[in-house]
């Protein structure tokens, strides 16, 4: 199929589709004219690298498991994801009912709730220990 059809099917542009190509996530059969063309297997494999983004994977980390012979699960990266999301959700978790906490307080005035105070003590250790991790770790994002 060309890549038109890749595009219609997938609702993934053509400029991304050329750029998993350059990156090498995907490969093209053949050209008919000045089209890309794709075999079918290129819808799975884009399934599968937009599930791993939508997952927090970046491209390299995508890369590694779509090789030209196939998928190659790397089971570490995806439970190292998977520990990361885990952070997340309890991380979110704790905003969530800290701001229903906020907004449902009785106190006349936040500052002066037990567990206002609490929340936010917890809110700013939490910021400057995501902070100091910032500065000593080098994070690349593709």
């Amino acid at each position: 199929m060309d890549i038109g059809e890749v595009v219609k099917r997938t609702r993934i542009p053509a400029s991304t589709l050329r750029f998993y190509e350059e990156k090498g996530l995907i490969h093209a059969i053949g050209r008919q004219g000045l089209r890309r063309v794709f075999d079918d297997g290129v819808i799975q494999r884009l399934a599968l690298i937009t599930l791993g983004k939508k997952a927090g994977l970046t491209l390299a980390e995508i890369s590694q498991m779509l090789l030209p012979e196939g998928v190659t699960i790397n089971r570490e990266i995806l439970l190292n994801k998977a520990n990361e999301l885990d952070k997340q959700i309890n991380e979110m978790a704790a905003m969530r009912d800290g701001l229903r906490h906020a907004a449902m307080c009785p106190a006349a005035e936040h500052l002066s709730c037990e567990t206002f105070q609490r929340l936010l003590h917890i809110a700013h250790r939490r910021w400057r220990n995501v902070k100091a991790v910032g500065k000593t770790s080098k994070q690349v994002d593709h």
